[in-house]
């Protein structure tokens, strides 16, 4: 009678065993990395259409003849823009990379890179105004930092002055419309109302005259 067939004996795994381990893993990695990637490109095959139709709506935009058809263009124009940008921001999201949206916060040296600043009269030291070029993160890690302008004590830049307005007509001279119609003269005034000096008597000229 024939009994069970012998077990080999288990022990450590080998140097082979671990090699051959590492090896299925590295494959796995690579196989999801290629999938990744293949998933990445057939999307930007999407945006690259759409960019493609927003280029010719551009051309349509330069050749427009009217302003109907000009305004029409601009519109769609926009619109395609938006929806690229759109499209783009949706694979981002996809891969896990998101925008930093650093305004508003207090500036990270980790994350942000400082390249101007701007005083102003409210908000706090070091408060990021606006990103001169938007940063990113790859899940936890910072995939490009921000370049930002922050804010610094200090009083507002002066807008610049509004130009007066031009004056209106000399009220010394105003146009009353004649009774029958017809060409309108300009008004007398005394001197007093047009607030000039009054000349000195004649006799006052004869005195100093013969003085």
């Amino acid at each position: 009678m024939n009994g069970p067939a012998p077990t080999a004996p288990t022990g450590p795994p080998s140097e082979l065993d671990k090699l051959r381990r590492r090896v299925e893993a590295l494959s796995r990695k690579r196989d999801e990395a290629e999938t990744r990637l293949r998933t990445l490109l057939s999307s930007l095959l999407l945006l690259d259409d759409l960019l493609a139709d927003t280029r010719r709506r551009a051309g349509c935009l330069h050749e427009a003849r009217s302003a109907r058809e000009a305004t029409s263009a601009a519109v769609a124009l926009s619109e395609q823009i938006d929806a690229a940008h759109l499209m783009l921001r949706g694979e981002f999201a996809r891969h896990d990379v998101s925008p930093m949206d650093a305004a508003g916060r207090a500036v990270d040296p980790a994350e942000m890179r400082v390249v101007g600043t701007e005083a102003h009269a409210s908000a706090p030291a070091g408060t990021v105004l606006r990103e001169v070029v938007s940063g990113f993160r790859l899940g936890a890690s910072i995939l490009r930092p921000a370049q930002v302008v922050i804010a610094v004590p200090g009083p507002a830049p002066e807008s610049e002055p509004t130009p007066a307005a031009e004056d209106g007509p000399d009220p010394a001279v105003s146009e009353v419309p004649p009774a029958g119609g017809g060409r309108t003269q300009p008004r007398r005034t005394t001197r007093s109302q047009r607030k000039l000096p009054r000349k000195p008597s004649a006799g006052r000229r004869r005195r100093s005259r013969r003085g």
